[in-house]
């Protein structure tokens, strides 16, 4: 039978100090408040029930908004705004013994994806839970010690767990992305991805994050090896010859067609989306386009996979057939010196 979602134990998250005592009205409030600031200011019907409280007091204090309902049986102490990371732990709360935040998700909390979800993943453990609205839920027989952590005091899925979840829900490209951030911030490299595959069996995910792996298995191209290829291929294609590495302003860029305002940039290593790379490159584009240039990112998985493609891409950004050349800017204006 198909049990809705319900707090079922405290989940040993956060629970009073000495849970069955009697408190008294001040002992109650301050067993409340440290309760609340343990957990990200929210708290559960049961922990308050243990803590001395009726259900005709926490009913009372819901209708004059001393608490405020996020899930049913789950509460925020005395303000209606939840603090980051507290709808997260209030749907592991809702779901239960057993339940941990999951999927992307986890993936978010880990800043594996950007956080642009409504609805919280949670996979509950060796029973079943329906979804409510807000929360979808994952049940799945058992859950290794070793793929559950805590972040934040928030349970949660281990990277590698986290990265196989989402392999089931989201596409490639994004993927791509969370293995790559993943192992760039040694969250979970690819030895510890293929130890989990080995034991993952059948299920979601494994088939699709396999694949990525095995195809970044091979050694990827360093910048100056991406460099080469690409200026060959350009070269082979008859298009106009650029400048290599020169400086615009502050930058130095990989290749620059100047009459033509295109700057073509070269990731070439094997991993190269972490956060603050991302961050340091789009800044580094943003400072180029007020002086009038065009940036273009090159990967290296382009020059080996899909060249053909590549060139013509540059080809059209260069405007091929119908040169337009870029009026030189004058000195003291985002000239190029």
């Amino acid at each position: 039978m198909t049990l809705t979602c319900g707090v079922k134990s405290t989940l040993e998250l956060g629970e009073p100090s000495k849970p069955g005592l009697s408190f008294g009205s001040a002992g109650r409030e301050r067993a409340i408040a440290e309760l609340a600031g343990r957990q990200r200011g929210v708290v559960t019907r049961a922990q308050l029930l243990r803590i001395g409280l009726t259900a005709g007091a926490i009913d009372h204090r819901l209708a004059s908004a001393r608490l405020h309902a996020i899930y049913r049986g789950v509460y925020l102490v005395g303000h209606a705004v939840p603090v980051e990371g507290a709808r997260e732990l209030a749907a592991v709360l809702a779901c239960g013994r057993g339940a941990v935040l999951s999927h992307r998700s986890a993936a978010s909390l880990w800043r594996l994806v950007p956080n642009a979800a409504t609805t919280i993943d949670i996979t509950v453990v060796g029973r079943k839970c329906a979804s409510r609205r807000g929360i979808r839920v994952h049940c799945v027989a058992a859950l290794g010690r070793r793929d559950v952590r805590k972040l934040g005091g928030i349970p949660v899925t281990a990277p590698a767990r986290t990265v196989l979840d989402l392999a089931a829900v989201v596409p490639p490209r994004e993927l791509e992305r969370a293995v790559a951030e993943a192992d760039t911030r040694r969250l979970a490299p690819r030895a510890q991805l293929l130890s989990l595959l080995a034991r993952a069996g059948a299920r979601p995910g494994v088939g699709v994050l396999r694949s990525l792996i095995d195809r970044d298995a091979k050694p990827a191209l360093t910048r100056s090896e991406a460099e080469e290829r690409l200026l060959a291929l350009i070269r082979s294609a008859e298009l106009p010859e650029p400048e290599l590495n020169v400086r615009i302003g502050r930058r130095e860029v990989d290749f620059l067609w100047r009459d033509r305002g295109l700057v073509v940039e070269v990731d070439g290593f094997r991993y190269h989306s972490s956060r603050d790379a991302f961050e340091r490159d789009r800044l580094r584009d943003a400072e180029l386009g007020p002086q009038g240039f065009t940036v273009m990112r090159i990967t290296w998985r382009q020059i080996v996979g899909s060249p053909e493609a590549m060139v013509a891409r540059i080809a059209m950004a260069l405007g091929v057939g119908e040169p337009s050349p870029r009026p030189a800017s004058p000195r003291g204006r985002g000239a190029v010196p």
